[in-house]
């Protein structure tokens, strides 16, 4: 007796559609194509021109070891490590302050906060922050931190205007990731006898480990770039500054207005455009690191 069991499977074919549907499909693939060409030349442009112009400098092992004090723009040499010290210092202070807010944030409006009156708040709050310009960051923190408290300006002060940049993007992104685990996941353990915070702790977060690092370092990425806070919020300096709370601190985007304001020779367009890659090459390292994160913490490696 022959049962359906027994019966081959037959694949799927696209020999009933119609004429009309893979003229549409074949049209809806050729303008993706076309957007992704599109979309992918000026990145392409751009990162051939910072490469370019910038590598003569990065390439060299002074670039690395010293920093610009005594070097004018006539003067070859000197480096970008003051600028690179103080990027990393004032991207990990922030990181510090931002990235358990921003989890912990995302995690009341997706556990705990659905439908109260705070989340919606909060939600309403995060979505304000996610728009409001580098620049209002930075004078809330002057006059906060420094015309209201005191402080002078340092790199800290930075670091602070960058967390309230960094937050809202953190928030936003571990709240979609949490927001896609199936909550079929979450019941089973319920149904165990799992507590809910160690259902979060061992099976939610876990599973949204990947997006949400992912997340974080476009964030950090997104901040180390900023501009405006440090003009505001710390002062230039061509030496090396390992005080994030006292004194002077350059970072990279710093340093690269300050060689715009000194002149427009030769040597300071190639620092200029060094700083740029050397910021681009953090930038990668972070991303790169982060892939790896997702890759060893992800569920299926438990």
């Amino acid at each position: 007796m022959t049962t359906t069991m027994d019966k081959p499977v037959k694949e799927p074919t696209f020999q009933g559609v119609s004429a009309r549907r893979k003229a549409a499909n074949l049209s809806a693939t050729i303008l993706v194509s076309l957007s992704v060409l599109v979309a992918l030349v000026p990145l392409v442009w751009v990162l051939y021109t910072v490469i370019s112009r910038g590598l003569s400098a990065v390439v060299s092992p002074t670039w690395w070891q010293n920093s610009q004090a005594g070097v004018t723009q006539f003067i070859a040499g000197g480096g970008a490590y003051h600028a690179i010290v103080g990027t990393l210092l004032q991207g990990l202070f922030c990181a510090v302050i931002s990235i358990p807010i921003g989890i912990f944030v995302a995690i009341y409006l997706v556990e705990y906060g659905v439908g109260t009156r705070l989340a919606r708040v909060t939600t309403f709050m995060v979505d304000i922050l996610t728009g409001v310009p580098s620049i209002v960051a930075a004078l809330f923190i002057y006059a906060l931190w420094i015309a209201t408290f005191g402080f002078q300006r340092s790199g800290v002060a930075v670091a602070f205007a960058l967390v309230l940049l960094m937050i809202p993007v953190i928030v936003r992104s571990a709240e979609e990731m949490l927001r896609i685990v199936p909550q079929d996941l979450r019941e089973a353990s319920y149904a165990l006898g799992v507590p809910k915070w160690k259902t979060i702790a061992k099976i939610v977060i876990p599973t949204a480990l990947s997006g949400i690092v992912t997340g974080i370092m476009l964030a950090l990425a997104r901040v180390m770039g900023e501009t405006a806070p440090v003009l505001i919020l710390v002062g230039s300096a061509t030496a090396i500054n390992f005080n994030i709370f006292e004194g002077p601190q350059t970072s990279l985007p710093l340093m690269m207005v300050d060689l715009q304001k000194a002149g427009t020779g030769v040597l300071t367009a190639e620092r200029m455009w060094g700083a740029a890659l050397t910021l681009i090459l953090i930038v990668a390292i972070l991303n790169i690191g982060a892939k790896l994160v997702s890759k060893f913490f992800s569920p299926k490696n438990f």
